[in-house]
């Protein structure tokens, strides 16, 4: 690990002008790549107090040997410098985008002598016409079929070409109507291109203009009494406008657009692109990336645009594009932008109509698209099966941990301190037997001793129930009640899993010991690097970032993260919004609310008289006194301050609770967890 300080280039040797810089490692690898408006500035957040940084930064900075720039004239020449840079070096810490599957468009190769239209997928090529990309491949080529029967163009491969050529007779499209047969000189090169190009126009949203010549040249035939030829031109219009079904209009003033949406955690986040040309959707795409460095929503917009338009020009970019988020500064990707397409594109955040709520689809995609890549990583059984091993290789167990138990303390400023145990069973989540606990030992911030306390409370419960039920080898019936459930904490995990470092894992390992368990491993994952610790071992294991044994660790932590914190806000809300009058005895609900709708808040009411308190509907004089007595025993001595936000709190009637139920927050699979 390099000390930075050692590669930290000398006062006033970096330039205060707008470059792009590259991070190395001692092999001279780029590991990072970055721009700025001011080298000098930016470079500086680099080399201060390691603590200061964002884990990933530091892991970065540590990571690397050497710092070298390039000093460019402009910001909108340092974004196409950084682009290039991180395709050519692909460095480690950069945000890389990767296809989650490798989208077909609808391509015409207007390069060849004589235009194809074709499926075609990778990389895009120099001189050929793209259109999409689509969810699927049958889906072009039903779009195809259809359009063929108005723009009969070549869709066959150049062996079949060549062959109809040599021997003078056209392939079955060619007979059917569905192919103009340039190959045996039906129509010639230019014609040919004419269709290739009326075929472009028509895939690039300027479709009234064929609808109308058609139905124009069948009024004309149906007048000259040509039936036949009337009827053929009608069904070429059905085809046109089922072709135009396929895509529902989604923006009435038929805007050429790309919306962005991003959904991201801690961990990776998912980028759903929606294509709209001609107000219809012509395409959709996704990315997903694993979040290697500190980066922010904007920043995230910054790199999939340039992923999504450092290869195209012209009319490829479209005249619009909405994000979720703007990048910081936004006027250089906008210049950029403006460059690629050869005119202004505005890009900006939707606030209103129907773009906003088509930004919405778009981000539901995005999420949708998030979960769907973990749980499609998560319920791999090879890929389980084989983060299990690697846990059990890296923290030397006898075997894989089939059962892992994770822990989590969460409080805010000491106040409404609880834990959280999450289990997974086989690398999945067991919702059923997650716990939740409040700390009761004492009060105040003290993480090391609320997971001490959590650790032992939970396996005394363990040894109470074996003790219970007697020894393992009574078989399954001792592990469930008369009516078929498990037991409460009857099985014991072969891993204990806690968030945070070695004071934290000494905290677990010494309640276990003084319970007599030898026979449960623990480890903690701390945030800081991803470093996994183990009890009495001065150094970390550290697993590489693409470990599926990591990965599985953090999903791990993660939940009992986001447990905790449910749970905590869940109590902190019941806190914020006790009453008074609560403590009235037959006092509900109704006259509550009648109460606070009558006085308009709790301080008004607070300052009633008992003549006025009785003028309330179904308050009564004795009623009246008791909560007059209420109120002023509970008049606070002090004014409420919100701890999370630092506002002083009004009684409004937000404050008032609902008779002392507790609050919850969570989703139905979330209030699961038992409170212990």
């Amino acid at each position: 690990m390099a000390d930075p300080s050692s590669y930290r280039p000398r006062p006033g040797e970096i330039p205060d002008t707008p470059g792009v810089y590259r991070f190395r490692d001692e092999h001279r690898r780029v590991i990072y790549v970055g721009k700025a408006k001011s080298l000098r500035q930016r470079l500086a957040n680099y080399f201060q107090d390691l603590t200061n940084l964002h884990p990933r930064t530091r892991t970065m900075v540590t990571t690397a040997a050497s710092v070298e720039w390039t000093v460019v004239s402009t910001e909108v020449e340092a974004l196409q410098l950084e682009y290039s840079w991180i395709k050519e070096f692909d460095p480690r810490f950069n945000v890389k985008y990767r296809d989650d599957k490798s989208y077909p468009y609808l391509a015409v190769t207007m390069n060849e002598e004589f235009p194809r239209v074709q499926v075609m997928r990778g990389h895009k090529r120099k001189g050929v016409r793209y259109f999409g990309p689509y969810g699927h491949a049958w889906a072009i080529r039903d779009t195809v079929d259809l359009l063929l029967r108005v723009f009969p163009v070549r869709t066959c491969s150049a062996g079949v070409f060549k062959n109809a050529t040599r021997t003078g007779r056209p392939c079955l499209l060619g007979y059917i109507g569905k192919c103009s047969a340039p190959c045996v000189a039906r129509v010639t090169e230019e014609e040919h291109r004419e269709l290739a190009e009326e075929f472009c126009d028509f895939m690039a949203g300027r479709t009234g203009t064929y609808i109308r010549r058609l139905e124009k040249q069948m009024a004309e035939a149906a007048e000259e009494m040509e039936y036949e030829r009337a009827a053929r031109l009608r069904d070429d219009v059905e085809a046109l406008k089922k072709a135009m079904e396929k895509s529902a209009v989604v923006l009435a003033d038929a805007t050429d657009a790309d919306l962005i949406a991003v959904a991201e955690d801690e961990l990776e986040a998912a980028v759903q692109i929606f294509h709209v040309r001609g107000g219809r959707v012509r395409g959709q795409r996704g990315w997903v990336t694993d979040k290697v460095e500190d980066v922010t929503t904007g920043a995230l917009v910054e790199h999939a645009l340039q992923q999504l338009y450092g290869e195209e020009k012209g009319d490829s970019v479209p005249k619009e594009v909405l994000v979720p988020a703007l990048p910081e500064p936004a006027e250089p990707v906008q210049e950029w932008l403006a460059e690629r397409r050869g005119a202004n594109v505005s890009l900006r955040i939707p606030q209103r109509g129907d773009k906003k709520a088509l930004m919405e689809t778009v981000e539901r995609n995005a999420q949708q698209a998030l979960v769907l890549h973990k749980t499609k990583r998560a319920s791999d059984l090879t890929t389980r099966s084989r983060a299990l091993e690697e846990i059990a290789e890296a923290l030397d167990l006898d075997s894989a941990p089939l059962r892992i138990e994770c822990y989590d303390i969460s409080h805010l400023q000491g106040d409404d301190v609880v834990a959280s145990m999450v289990v997974f069973e086989d690398g999945l989540q067991r919702k059923s037997e997650y716990r939740r606990f409040q700390i009761k030992g004492f009060e105040g911030q003290d993480d090391v001793r609320s997971m001490h306390e959590v650790i032992n409370r939970r396996f005394r419960r363990y040894l109470a129930e074996k003790e219970k039920t007697g020894e393992w080898a009574d078989g399954e019936d001792a592990l469930t009640d008369e009516d078929g459930r498990p037991r409460k904490f009857a099985y014991p995990p072969q891993l204990v899993v806690v968030d945070g470092g070695r004071p934290q894992v000494a905290a677990a390992k010494k309640a276990l010991d003084e319970l007599g368990i030898d026979d449960v491993a623990v480890c903690g994952l701390a945030k800081r690097l991803e470093e996994v610790w183990l009890p009495d071992d001065e150094d970390p294991v550290v697993l590489p970032r693409t470990s599926e044994g990591l990965y599985l660790l953090q999903r791990v932590r993660d939940e009992a993260h986001r447990f905790a914190i449910t749970y905590q806000r869940t109590k902190r809300a019941k806190r914020f919004r006790s009453s008074p009058l609560d403590d009235v005895p037959g006092l509900g609900d109704t006259r509550k609310q009648a109460l606070l709708k009558h006085f308009g808040s709790l301080k008004k009411l607070r300052s009633a008289t008992i003549d006025q308190i009785c003028e309330v509907p179904g308050i009564g004089r004795k009623t009246a006194e008791t909560i007059a007595v209420a109120l002023a025993q509970a008049a606070p001595a002090a004014p409420a301050v919100n701890t999370a936000t630092g506002e002083i709190m009004e009684e409004e009637p937000g404050t008032m609770g609902s008779g002392g139920e507790p609050v919850t927050t969570g989703a139905p699979d979330e209030r699961r967890g038992q409170e212990t």
